[in-house]
């Protein structure tokens, strides 16, 4: 992704109206709520409306996402409405956000990141490791799934669906023991009360991107970066850049088990990132540091460590399987 210049020009004069296309979850309208807020707070003369729209990953709840198409369902109708000038912009929670954009498509900030780890929360348990051999744990997540067979073996992982408060029901209706959630969901929602721990990044990975929140435009749009560059955060977006690259250069998809995190230190940036298998018998971790302006070269070099150790030997076979 190209870096932009967010500095607005001299000359700059807001639009007269922005509308932002979002999901219509519960979680998702937080987001385009805490965007509208962003814009109507940075340009009190813009009117900032959010057109809500169902997606077709929010329709097909009844089958894990590695199975229907992945990533790319959260996001495609969105992109038809910036396409077609309904929406100006998008908001997306990064980690649904498909590695590479379609045709005509960018992104154009890195909004600031909410606490990017794990989340286990349980009616009836403080941690993971407290679970009884053979309980239920839902996620709809491979990334997930991998590192927790890893560690935790003795555990039986069952797929879980639906927006944040059908998966909270499943797990209060008793379908589960324990289910893991992106912590970020629930501390936007409120419902932190509902976090009995949270999984250390080093135990629990978390998805590329994940607690980020991504705004994408119609590439023909050159008149939105000036007005959207204020809504980027850079130590974020390194971040996200970095772990961006690293599953692009490994082709990660919803249906491959992989996670990265970068962490930002004035000019260093650090990346940790796991290619498993889905039992989590097979789990190759790396790590790599570079200056921040080598976002993208550190995430390729991250990649190519994993591939060195054998990561296309996994990936190789998890596309046999499918």
């Amino acid at each position: 992704m190209t870096m932009l210049n967010h500095t607005a020009p001299a000359d700059f004069t807001p639009p007269k109206k922005l509308v932002i296309a979002s999901r219509e979850s519960p979680l998702a309208m937080w987001q385009a709520l805490h965007i509208q807020s962003r814009l109507q707070a940075l340009y009190p003369t813009t009117t900032v409306d959010i057109l809500g729209m169902t997606t077709t990953g929010d329709q097909i709840l009844d089958t894990p996402l590695a199975l229907v198409g992945g990533k790319g369902l959260f996001v495609k109708e969105l992109e038809t409405a910036l396409a077609d000038g309904r929406a100006d912009l998008a908001v997306h929670s990064m980690k649904d956000v498909p590695m590479n954009l379609p045709d005509g498509f960018m992104l154009v900030a890195t909004g600031e990141r909410e606490d990017p780890r794990d989340a286990f929360v349980s009616n009836d348990f403080a941690c993971l490791e407290d679970l009884p051999a053979g309980s239920v744990v839902g996620t709809s997540s491979l990334r997930r799934q991998s590192q927790l067979q890893a560690r935790l073996p003795q555990l039986k992982i069952e797929s879980l669906r639906g927006n944040l408060q059908t998966r909270l029901r499943k797990l209060d209706e008793g379908q589960y023991a324990a289910i893991i959630l992106a912590a970020a969901g629930l501390i936007r929602l409120g419902l932190q009360a509902r976090i009995r721990s949270v999984i250390a990044p080093e135990l629990s990975i978390p998805a590329v991107g994940q607690g980020a929140l991504g705004i994408e435009i119609s590439a023909n749009r050159p008149d939105l970066h000036a007005v959207l560059a204020p809504l980027n955060h850079a130590d974020t977006q390194a971040c996200v850049e970095a772990e961006r690259a690293m599953s692009r250069a490994l082709a990660g998809s919803c249906t491959v088990p992989l996670g990265a995190y970068a962490t930002c230190q004035g000019d260093d940036l650090s990346i940790t990132g796991f290619v498993g298998s889905v039992d989590g018998k097979q789990m190759l971790v790396e790590k790599a540091t570079a200056k921040r302006h080598q976002a993208d070269a550190l995430g390729k070099q991250l990649a190519a460590q994993l591939v060195a150790k054998g990561a296309d030997r996994i990936l190789a076979a998890l596309d046999g399987h499918k």
